[in-house]
């Protein structure tokens, strides 16, 4: 899945990548994550897919030295990427064991300038047979900080995911697709803001974009 899109105005495009998906052929994680990539596109964002599934990933080994051409691409993606947006489903009461060994392989980008992922805006996703998908959610918040990236303050847990979405991988219902749509364009809006250089403090914008929506959910 690759789009590209030229903003109005002639700014830099801003390159949006999402990760995520789980090992099943038929993964409602991976159908979310392509619907707030659809959210990106329609903000005026490049965006690029990395599936789980696809990139079929071997077991992070610290101890080898050995780079197949599926980590090789994972981890130059990454690093190109202005943002991000992260799916996963909820196993166990966490992320799951091949989306876990995706977010270890990018240790290798702790030698890269600048390391890690920082400065970059990453918005959450997690899918869940029950009702507890927020637990995923809190698990890659704690790897967001680890690697000295941002998340949106919105996040978006969807319970019940057998339900959530269609045989052809579209939302069941508007309740599912809007706010996947919006996490979407509002990694892109963070994200640019950053990149034209609006904000120079991108933890102060999330706190302001928290306290914003706690108004909202106030009313």
């Amino acid at each position: 899945m690759n789009s590209r899109s030229a903003t109005p105005d002639g700014a830099k495009t801003i390159s949006i990548v999402g990760l995520g998906g789980s090992l099943r052929p038929t993964s409602s994680s991976r159908a979310a994550l392509k619907v707030a990539l659809d959210g990106a596109t329609d903000a005026g964002a490049m965006v690029d897919l990395l599936d789980i599934r696809q990139l079929n990933l071997p077991m992070y080994d610290p101890s080898s030295n050995d780079m197949p051409k599926s980590v090789s691409r994972l981890v130059d993606t990454v690093y190109t990427a202005d943002g991000m947006i992260w799916s996963s489903p909820l196993y166990q009461g966490s992320i799951s064991g091949s989306f876990k060994n995706a977010l270890d392989w990018l240790i290798l980008l702790g030698d890269r300038e600048p390391p890690h992922l920082t400065d970059k805006v990453i918005g959450l996703i997690s899918v869940a047979g029950g009702t507890q998908g927020l637990q995923a959610v809190n698990t890659m918040e704690f790897i967001v900080r680890a690697l000295r990236a941002w998340a949106v303050p919105l996040v978006v847990p969807i319970p019940q995911s057998w339900q959530a979405f269609e045989d052809t991988g579209r939302p069941a219902n508007p309740q599912i697709e809007e706010p996947l749509k919006t996490l979407g364009e509002e990694v892109v809006r963070v994200t640019r803001r950053i990149a034209q250089k609006e904000v120079t403090d991108p933890g102060a914008v999330c706190a302001a974009a928290v306290a914003r929506l706690a108004r909202l959910v106030s009313r």
